[in-house]
């Protein structure tokens, strides 16, 4: 069996008409739903790409593996999907973005260099890749966001788009006249971009998933995890034809935002309502450019997943391929008078997963849903177990969701976790924190959500069971003070789990106990007669030589 491991960037989870959208529908998203099982309650690790991307593939919480925001590396050593599934006998991939930054520095101590397999491996989060694309070549006075070359740039010239950067004047920018109409100012996310919609983005990164699936069909390769990570329907928000105009104001679901969020809330909610992003999504204007446009990128993503369907049914490997589709976080598009991710309510911090599994043992589930608390370090447990292997719960701290896609209903978790590092931002700035207690918390239980604020903030709280918009903040009420002490109670108790302990497990310590009894240590015995006779013939018997009296 291989794996199709399909990852969107930003796409929310109420955006997809199997999750309940009214507008805009999904029919390739809604596919996968029917063949496998769509989990309802999944949350991502972080609501920021890096730091949600490395507990994806590593399986571990951010606090655990330490690559908290984006641009800090994931240390040298870190395990990742790639080392557990080769231990199973899987070759595991990347097709697209990991927005992983290497640890060089860790490299360099350890005398590694990227022009060798495991230096490599290294600089890719784990995979081999075959395409590595993060697709976000802005440049500026300072020269260019990201400084590895760009596949997909290279690919547009190669089609005859002239430009230095076609990915920014042409996948990413309409025309407004004569002139270049860039994706980056809202006001021409109604444009279509300037770029046949066969050479955009998503079909571009579909197109090199089918050569590489028919390449491994072709030479009879081992099986293989390919991770296909999509950039859209991530900002830039702009989208070729027929696509920019498929959908209008009419099609959008209503913001939910209340004026009483604003009304004296909790300073770290307070400072990014401030924040540039979101000033400019409490505009109508601004979210009757961008929305339409964005529904149009997720309905382009599903033509593409599509295409991929149709290519494994027509080639026979759909009943050989477990599919799994998600995101690494969501998009507030203007809810809760925020844009971007950042915090911790739904339309952010919720992400879409549907998991098909093509054996046997799922086809009771296929087409349900699942409501339990999900987390995305599930996933690379999941992936452990299908490929028979043992998850390493020393190392991967997420949960197999094997159990539930079988139909079963396994012991599960009584919350989820989130976290969210703003050392690097304004918001630190202008709150005053110092950059070691920039940090957030989030805990849910299923219906109470609390987000812990370091630096001696109060708490927040949401009840979603009466209040599922999450408008109204709790943490101050004496009202619910037993809620927020038992939830920090569980917060604490998280806070204690083993997560460092990596190199040996608990099989590995129960083997260890009383292994240097065996091998002659014996300390601590009067006579001998304290442990089985066997441990003490070595240090029994006649005396071969004397040199005392």
């Amino acid at each position: 069996m291989n794996i199709l491991f399909i990852m969107y960037d930003q796409l929310r989870f109420d955006y997809l008409s199997c999750a309940g959208h009214p507008t805009l529908q999904t029919p390739n998203f809604d596919r996968v739903a029917k063949m496998g099982v769509r989990f309802t309650n999944a949350y991502c690790q972080s609501p920021i790409c890096g730091a949600s991307r490395m507990s994806f593939y590593t399986g571990r919480y951010t606090s655990s593996h330490g690559a908290m925001w984006n641009g800090f590396p994931l240390r040298v050593g870190e395990m990742t999907l790639g080392d557990h599934l080769r231990d199973n006998g899987m070759d595991c991939f990347l097709i697209g973005k990991t927005h992983m930054k290497v640890d060089k520095k860790g490299m360099e101590r350890l005398g590694l260099s990227p022009d060798t397999m495991i230096g490599a491996r290294q600089t890719e989060c784990g995979f081999d890749a075959i395409i590595r694309d993060d697709g976000l070549w802005g440049e500026g006075p300072d020269g260019f966001y990201d400084e590895k070359r760009s596949p997909y740039n290279e690919y547009l010239k190669s089609r005859g788009y002239e430009a230095e950067n076609p990915w920014s004047d042409h996948a990413n920018a309409g025309i407004e006249g004569d002139e270049v109409a860039s994706g980056w100012m809202f006001k021409n996310a109604d444009k279509p971009a300037n770029i046949r919609e066969e050479d955009s983005e998503t079909p571009w990164l579909t197109s090199e998933t089918i050569r590489f699936m028919d390449e491994q069909k072709a030479k009879g390769a081992r099986p293989w995890c390919a991770h296909v990570s999509y950039i859209k329907p991530h900002w830039p928000y702009i989208v070729p034809a027929p696509y920019h105009d498929m959908y209008s104001t009419a099609d959008m679901i209503d913001v939910a935002r209340d004026p009483s969020e604003r009304d004296n809330p909790h300073p770290v909610f307070a400072a990014y309502m401030k924040g540039k992003v979101a000033s400019a999504f409490q505009r109508d204007e601004v979210r009757e450019k961008v929305i339409p446009a964005y529904m149009g990128l997720i309905k382009q993503c599903d033509d593409q997943l599509g295409r991929l369907l149709d290519h494994l049914e027509a080639t026979g490997e759909l009943k050989n391929t477990m599919i799994v589709v998600t995101s690494d976080h969501g998009d507030y598009l203007g809810d809760h008078w925020l844009g971007e991710k950042d915090m911790f309510h739904d339309p952010s911090v919720k992400i879409p997963m549907i998991v098909y599994d093509p054996r046997k043992e799922a086809d009771a589930t296929r087409g349900k849903t699942c409501d339990a608390l999900m987390e995305a370090i599930d996933l690379a447990a999941t992936f452990v177990e299908a490929t028979g292997g043992k998850v390493p719960d020393h190392i991967i701290e997420g949960r197999s969701l094997l159990p539930w896609l079988h139909g079963k209903t396994p012991e599960w978790r009584d919350y989820a976790i989130s976290e969210y590092n703003y050392s690097q931002t304004s918001q630190r700035q202008e709150l005053c924190v110092s950059i070691r207690d920039a940090r957030l918390f989030m805990i849910f239980d299923g219906r109470y959500k609390m987000i812990h604020a370091e630096g001696g903030f109060r708490p927040m709280l949401f009840d979603l069971q009466e209040d599922p918009k999450e408008y109204r903040d709790l943490g101050s009420s004496p009202d619910h003070k037993d809620e927020i002490d038992r939830l920090y109670d569980c917060l604490a108790e998280w806070g204690r789990r083993m997560s460092q302990r990596v190199t040996v497990s608990d099989e590995d310590l129960a083997k260890m106990r009383n292994a240097s009894g065996r091998r002659g240590i014996l300390p601590f015995l009067y006579d001998g007669s304290e442990v089985p006779e066997d441990l003490t013939a070595k240090f029994r018997g006649k005396v071969k030589q004397k040199f005392v009296d």
